[in-house]
């Protein structure tokens, strides 16, 4: 007996999350029974040898890659930061990026870097940040309080 396209999606969402439940819940499954399904398919043998296989394609089968995008693309869209996060840093394990290499102490490529991750990760996220650094107060306004940096 194959797998179906529901559990396909499942088995390439968990190598993505590695949360059987936010696998279950990418894959379409209702999100009230995401962790009971999710715990489910990972006991079905079929499945478990798919996701298997999947890891070991993951350097070789572009059909992989694209698929990881695709999450990618969908946790962006649907406010899925952290499932957006690890698709990221999948496929850069799979490509061996060349970021990798550089040094990441050179200020001005350490802002750019953070630039694009605010890109990535959105206003909301960014303004969180801010207000758990202390740099923002709960209106959202720099807050006047000295840090570190000031007293240098």
């Amino acid at each position: 007996m194959a797998i179906n396209e529901q559990q396909e999606r499942f088995c390439q969402s968990y190598i993505l999350h590695r949360n059987a439940s936010e696998a279950a819940r990418a894959a379409g499954y209702a999100k009230e029974h995401a962790a009971r399904q999710g715990h489910r398919l990972l006991q079905n043998e079929e499945i478990i040898e798919r996701i298997t296989d999947l890891e070991q394609n993951l350097t070789t089968d572009v059909d992989v890659i694209t698929e990881i995008e695709k999450q990618y693309e969908y946790a962006r869209a649907n406010g899925h930061t952290n499932s957006a996060i690890k698709a990221l840093e999948l496929l850069s394990r799979i490509r061996g990026t060349q970021e990798e290499k550089e040094d990441t102490t050179d200020p001005e490529k350490l802002e750019q870097d953070l630039a694009d991750s605010a890109k990535i990760c959105g206003k909301e996220f960014y303004m969180k940040i801010g207000k758990l650094a202390g740099f923002l107060d709960s209106h959202n306004k720099i807050d006047n309080v000295d840090h570190k940096e000031d007293k240098q």
